[in-house]
């Protein structure tokens, strides 16, 4: 697969330059830097990345409504949000809005490639320990009315989407349903067609609104 073209978008010019170095580096294309939400909405529109690194708190615009922005005119962009904490309320928002995960500032420079190259396969970057901390946190505790089209699911298809809240990759709904991975993967397509779900991170968070998986039940 071709290397990704990233935008990094941070309002501090260190964290933008490191980012921009070790993704260099490491053969992945940054095809340019912004400051703050308003200059990424602009870039991304110019410079169309396949992958968006976000800070969520900047002045003059802020991360949430930039990757709100970029997603309704870039739905193919994949945007992964920059935080200092790993349980912080604007995670789970922009996780909500279409986001495909989140990454702290310190991590390490094999990691951040590595997620960079994984969104850009479409999936989603999720440690299913922290995020499902993240949900469980800031979910409400009354679940929400469940879209129209979650109706449209088999039972099997509600039963894996209730283990993809959990967390469960490819591998391990193969297991614990008994079944191929081929076929759990034409499930877990079918559910995201179904529910117009971008990846993984959609997912989990709808499986928690929706009572499909209760707070503290895994």
């Amino acid at each position: 697969m071709t290397a990704p073209r990233v935008l990094v978008v941070d309002d501090q010019t260190l964290i933008r330059t490191g980012f921009r170095l070790i993704l260099t580096a490491r053969g992945i294309e940054v095809v340019g830097e912004a400051a703050d939400g308003a200059e990424a909405v602009s870039a991304a529109r110019e410079l169309r990345p396949d992958v968006t690194l976000m800070d969520i708190r900047m002045p003059t615009m802020d991360g949430l409504e930039a990757t709100r922005r970029i997603l309704q005119h870039l739905p193919d962009c994949r945007v992964l949000m920059l935080t200092t904490f790993d349980l912080d309320h604007y995670v789970y928002t922009a996780l909500s809005m279409g986001a495909s995960g989140f990454l702290l500032k310190d991590v390490t420079p094999e990691h951040l490639a590595s997620a960079v190259r994984l969104v850009n396969t479409g999936d989603a970057l999720l440690a299913p320990s922290i995020t499902r901390r993240l949900v469980e946190r800031f979910a409400d505790t009354a679940p929400a009315p469940p879209p129209p089209a979650l109706s449209n699911l088999t039972p099997r298809e509600r039963e894996v989407l209730a283990l993809l809240g959990r967390g469960l990759s490819n591998t391990e709904l193969a297991e614990h349903l008994t079944l191929s991975e081929a076929t759990v993967k034409s499930h877990v397509a079918r559910i995201f067609a179904k529910l117009s779900l971008r990846d993984r991170a959609q997912a989990v968070v709808l499986a928690y609104e929706t009572g499909l998986v209760k707070p503290g039940s895994v």
